[in-house]
């Protein structure tokens, strides 16, 4: 799965792992032994994330791929009438 979502990596002296999160997601997060395993724990989760908003009918943030366009379709959606370019 290619994912266009930030990923804050760091390690967690707490756990002796890394850690993922993706703040575009809320709650999305994972780990990993090392950094590799972290961030392919985190395309896991994403998939999973966005499946799982999906099924509940939520939005699901396109990532910065995309970001010009849904702003746009999430401004119209909540009836923001403001000037210039979403």
């Amino acid at each position: 799965m290619e994912s266009r979502y930030e990923l804050v990596i760091y390690w967690s002296d707490e756990d002796q792992r890394f850690v993922v999160e993706v703040p575009e997601l809320p709650g999305c997060m994972a780990d990993g032994a090392n950094y590799q395993e972290a961030v392919s724990n985190a395309e896991v989760v994403i998939g999973e994330w966005i499946e799982t908003a999906h099924e509940l009918g939520r939005l699901i943030p396109a990532g910065w791929k995309n970001y010009e366009k849904h702003l746009g379709q999430l401004k119209e959606a909540l009836g923001y009438e403001g000037q210039g370019k979403a």
